[in-house]
């Protein structure tokens, strides 16, 4: 890498130049969603953000070692510890189990991710599989005397950890207890629960032994043991929405350096909130807009990802189903383009100092902090700059498109007009060729043909067409 990436550090509100633990390597956790309820677009946009940063790490000769949790326990609906964990809400809510719910809402956020072209983590840890590792990460801060034990679970003591407030800027001389959590048996406002004990009136459908009794991790605790578990005591990036800050990655920096004595992350990068009618999008609130809903409206998953790479990731977005009109708009005149660039060969393309000039200018944009608005207007200057010849033209925007992920090369053979639901069926087979699923593709392909469509298959990818 010649270049030097720059992101901005929640840790020291700041731009720093990034530097890896280990030179060429990076380690990066993720904060995954809790499978009670499908993903809302709100919540995609964090993913989109995390998959922009991984593409550009590889890039630039970064090997990544991705890793984005399940959170399918111990969720609560409060951050202050209060009411009840949103698994067994959404189990009450569709009448199912909460492990069939989390089975089902994993698989619905993964076809998500897929569709938006969001490159999968390398490891995909559930909580329901690390209760262990909670545990004994609970126990190294009880020998060490951070935590206390009340009638509702064991809870971390925040008073013991002097830098607590930093990493969030909290004011918690100030912070009325009641204001923002509700206290209980807490000692200061601020505790945290590390394990809650199982109601004695109820049966939970999760829940675990443990040395302190029959219960169930506490939500902060479990990205704290998983990330550790995968990345080591001290690892570079961490992300999530802004929403977590103030609470929940605050708190995992209180746990993890109060167990490890040692720093816990060196980079933490936060999306901002996509919102809708100047509000938050929120499932508490049931205005939630799901990425199939978008497809329904008829839109594809592409134009939401082309809406998002128009603002940067620290800057809010207010969404409005015209500025998703003007996306798919803009897409489309894209896709016409590298249609028509289809069979243009850019095996030989000679180099030029344009051509470079460009390839810096975007370079110098993404490594700005991920600023994908101005590396679009590369783009674009490129995709209308007749001084270079098409098949230039083409292999550059074929290489942004390594890190901006609108699927160019798929684009050039998806016929206009394909129905969405006929476009993701294609790319539902093209997943199952990939994995060698034979029976999957070949039950896709009759699943086309009956509805009219048929599909070729070719060294530039697979081309579908309307049945005559």
């Amino acid at each position: 890498m010649t270049k030097e990436l720059f992101l901005f550090n929640t840790l020291s509100r700041k731009k720093e130049k990034f530097v890896p633990l280990c030179p060429g390597k990076v380690g990066l956790y993720a904060c995954g969603p809790t499978v009670y309820h499908y993903a809302h677009i709100g919540n995609l946009r964090s993913y989109i953000f995390e998959d922009i940063l991984v593409r550009t790490l590889r890039y630039v000769g970064y090997e990544v070692n991705h890793v984005m949790n399940i959170t399918d326990v111990g969720h609560l609906v409060s951050d202050g510890d209060s009411g009840e964990d949103k698994m067994e809400v959404g189990a009450r809510r569709t009448g199912k189990s909460a492990w069939e719910i989390a089975d089902y809402y994993t698989k619905v956020f993964f076809d998500d991710l897929a569709k938006l072209h969001i490159q999968k983590p390398k490891i995909i840890p559930k909580a329901t599989d690390h209760v262990a590792e909670m545990i004994e990460l609970i126990e190294a801060l009880e020998k060490k005397s951070f935590v206390y034990r009340t009638s509702d679970g064991i809870y971390y003591d925040t008073a013991r950890f002097p830098n607590y407030a930093r990493f969030a800027r909290l004011d918690v001389e100030n912070l009325e207890a009641g204001k923002r959590v509700e206290m209980g048996e807490k000692r200061h406002p601020t505790d945290f629960a590390l394990w809650k004990f199982s109601p004695k009136e109820e049966t939970r459908q999760m829940e675990w032994d443990s040395p302190w009794g029959k219960g169930f991790p506490g939500w902060h605790i479990e990205c704290s043991a998983m990330s550790m578990k995968y990345l080591g005591e001290t690892f570079d990036i961490h992300c999530g929405g802004i929403d977590h800050i103030p609470v929940h990655h605050t708190n995992e920096i209180a746990q993890s350096e109060a167990a490890t004595g040692k720093p816990y992350v060196h980079y933490w990068m936060h999306g901002e909130f996509l919102t809708v009618d100047a509000g938050k999008m929120s499932k508490s609130k049931g205005d939630i807009l799901t990425l199939s809903y978008l497809e329904k409206q008829g839109f594809q998953p592409m134009d939401y990802r082309f809406l998002l790479l128009q603002a940067h990731y620290r800057s809010a977005l207010s969404f409005h189903f015209e500025a998703l009109k003007s996306a798919q708009a803009g897409l489309k005149g894209i896709r016409t383009r590298m249609q028509e660039w289809k069979n243009i060969d850019i095996s030989d393309v000679p180099e030029s100092a344009t051509a470079q000039a460009y390839k810096n200018n975007f370079m110098d944009s993404m490594l700005d902090d991920l600023n994908t608005p101005e590396a679009l207007a590369v783009f674009f200057a490129v995709m209308k700059d007749t001084l270079l010849s098409e098949a230039q033209r083409k292999k550059l925007l074929l290489d942004f498109d390594k890190i901006l992920g609108l699927g160019l090369e798929q684009m050039m053979d998806i016929v206009e007009n394909i129905p969405t639901e006929i476009q993701a069926l294609v790319q539902a087979r093209d997943e199952a060729r990939k994995n060698k699923d034979w029976a999957g593709s070949d039950r896709l392909r009759k699943e086309l043909q009956d509805k009219g469509y048929i599909v070729e298959d070719s060294a530039t990818g697979t081309k579908v067409k309307v049945k005559i």
